[in-house]
């Protein structure tokens, strides 16, 4: 069984945000897969569509927790399956790479995001492989917080969405284990 998780904040307060590209991208996995609709879990707190891709069972996730709690509803995920960090890919916004740039690796440290941080944490592991989808760079005239939370705009909705494609790309070959180790790829902006 693999683990397929989309880092964002719950509400609707919180879509179409910076930081809910991870969900977005979770999305799109699913999109591409057909599979179920998610549906709450009250026992792990996450959003979760239970599916076969690539001849694998998966479950896509999208924590129900904010951003900064993430790793509650993946490590409970992790523990009550069985399933081993090196089994589990996170998909998750970048400020430090520019709108458009996808990078996939199969571990590393959790940087500066504060829900890779939590769920790194929490699993006690660092060796599970992430999907980081890059919306900086950030406005000098906003903060950080202000930014991450702050709707995309039309110009940039594009750019995203299709950053989140190939995150979904990228999760799709993970799954069926073709060999991938820090992998870059940007898609061009339509502006």
């Amino acid at each position: 069984m693999k683990l397929i998780v989309g880092l964002g904040n719950p509400s609707n307060d919180y879509s179409d945000t910076y930081h809910n590209i991870g969900f977005m991208a979770a999305d799109k996995v699913a999109a591409l897969f057909r599979a179920p609709d998610f549906a709450l879990d009250k026992k792990s707190n996450a959003y979760i569509s239970d599916c076969n891709i690539c001849g694998q069972k998966v479950l896509l996730v999208k924590p129900n927790t904010y951003m900064n709690l993430s790793g509650d509803a993946v490590s409970f995920i992790a523990r009550y399956y069985k399933i081993e960090p090196k089994d589990i890919l996170v998909m998750y916004d970048d400020i430090d790479m520019s709108k458009g740039v996808v990078r996939a690796r199969l571990s590393g440290s959790a940087g500066t995001h504060n829900g890779m941080r939590d769920i790194v944490a929490k699993l006690g592991s660092t060796e599970f492989a992430r999907v980081r989808i890059g919306i900086g760079p950030k406005p000098n005239y906003m903060g950080l917080a202000d930014y991450v939370l702050s709707k995309i705009p039309a110009a940039f909705k594009s750019v995203m969405d299709k950053a989140c494609g190939l995150a979904a790309a990228f999760a799709d070959d993970w799954t069926a284990g073709k060999p991938w180790q820090d992998l870059t790829k940007t898609v061009e902006s339509d502006t």
